[in-house]
């Protein structure tokens, strides 16, 4: 990926620049990496709007979440082929301007069929964008810092978007979902003048040898990404639903929500804290273990306390487990290639969820849907296992 002209703060005219490796870089990072995707984190306020404020059935507007989900895919593994050709700053400003429109043009379209079509090509646009952010932050000295910081925002603005767009929509309509990300879109391209160059580095020297991939314990791993990630987001997608269907006020289902969204970011900083401390099987067990029991939990939620409860436990444990099954494909290939299909995979699996379930809920079949979910979380611990055992058996002592 070329470079931008160099920055001059001095001139008259140019924005000053955030220092590159700082805080506040890292922020404005994240919400450059956050735009492309930020309807995966408002899933169940964008599926339940869709069908409250468009009048679009369970089916439908499953299948319009998951389209949009399916184009990020498509746009990320593209992206991954033609990132270091594109000046990222020029790219970046292009596609946020192409995602405003698409998203505004979003709000006057209810047909279902448009609607799949057109958040298919939102999801391509936003898929390169990510790529293009992901690119960028990983030219920073400290990457962690900024995919933690990328968590945080993630969370925290989902959780306010679960909160009061599902009270919005019954007042404006479901166009107030697609605006919400059209202003996001807005806000994030309104920082990237302040970001720093972020050179690309030079291609390293080719090597006279190149470490054999171990394919069978690789192809596992992606399986526990895509199964983990479809099971989730299958039913996060209709979690606001499926509170209403179970009795619930949507006062109490938008603020438990939101809540688990701002809680769940600790899974993130406990994968921080641990580390490899216990190897990778033994934290992949226990997070796997507790989401199958929180996710189970939902079959009562009748039940106010156990509906809290299984959102805030099953938001903790997606944050903690999947960083883990993420590095099981960074650790079979140090060269970073098979960790950029770890990601499509994971993509493929949150759009697959929501396309899966809509036609499971087609009925108002929610206790399918939750077993459903149970069945893949046990299938993709099985997947997770074996590759996990053995990466954990040629860990060297410390």
């Amino acid at each position: 990926m070329t470079d931008d002209a160099p920055a001059a703060p001095a001139v008259p005219g140019r924005f000053p620049r955030v220092p590159e490796d700082s805080l506040l870089a890292s922020v404005l990072l994240s919400f450059m990496a956050t735009a492309g995707l930020f309807y995966v984190n408002i899933m169940a306020a964008l599926v339940d709007g869709l069908i409250s404020g468009a009048g679009l059935t369970p089916r439908d507007a499953g299948l319009v979440a998951s389209a949009n989900v399916y184009g990020a895919a498509v746009g990320a593994l593209t992206a991954v082929f033609i990132i270091r050709r594109l000046p990222w700053r020029r790219t970046a400003v292009a596609v946020l301007l192409a995602l405003i429109s698409v998203d505004l043009v979003s709000t006057l379209i209810k047909a279902p069929e448009a609607l799949i079509a057109i958040r298919f090509v939102h999801g391509l646009i936003g898929g390169l964008l990510v790529g293009v952010a992901f690119a960028v932050i990983a030219r920073t000295k400290t990457p962690d810092r900024t995919f933690g910081m990328l968590l945080v925002v993630q969370f925290g603005l989902g959780g306010l978007g679960l909160m009061f767009l599902p009270r919005l929509v019954p007042m404006f309509g479901h166009g107030v979902l697609f605006l919400a990300l059209a202003t996001f879109s807005a806000v994030t391209l309104a920082m990237l003048p302040f970001l720093g160059e972020y050179r690309t580095p030079p291609r390293p020297a080719p090597t006279a040898t190149k470490a054999a991939v171990r394919w069978i314990p690789l192809i596992l791993a992606f399986a526990g990404i895509f199964l983990f990630q479809a099971a989730n987001m299958g039913l996060a997608a209709y979690i606001i639903s499926l509170g209403k269907a179970s009795g619930l006020k949507l006062g109490f289902i938008t603020d438990t929500l939101g809540a688990a969204n701002w809680i769940g970011a600790l899974g993130s900083v406990m994968v921080v804290i641990l580390g490899l401390k216990f190897g990778r099987a033994k934290p992949l067990l226990a997070g796997l273990a507790l989401t199958l029991v929180g996710t189970w939990a939902f079959h009562f939620s009748q039940m106010p306390w156990i509906y809290l409860v299984a959102n805030i436990a099953t938001a903790v444990t997606w944050a903690f487990v999947i960083p883990y099954l993420l590095g099981l494909c960074a650790a079979f290939d140090k060269a970073g290639q098979m960790a950029a299909l770890g990601g499509f995979f994971s993509k493929l699996g949150l759009a697959s969820g929501p396309a899966l379930a809509a036609f499971v809920v087609a009925g108002g079949e929610y206790r399918g849907l939750i077993t459903l979910a149970v069945v893949g979380l046990l299938l993709s611990g099985m997947a997770a296992i074996a590759p996990a055992l053995a990466l954990d058996r040629q860990r060297v002592p410390a």
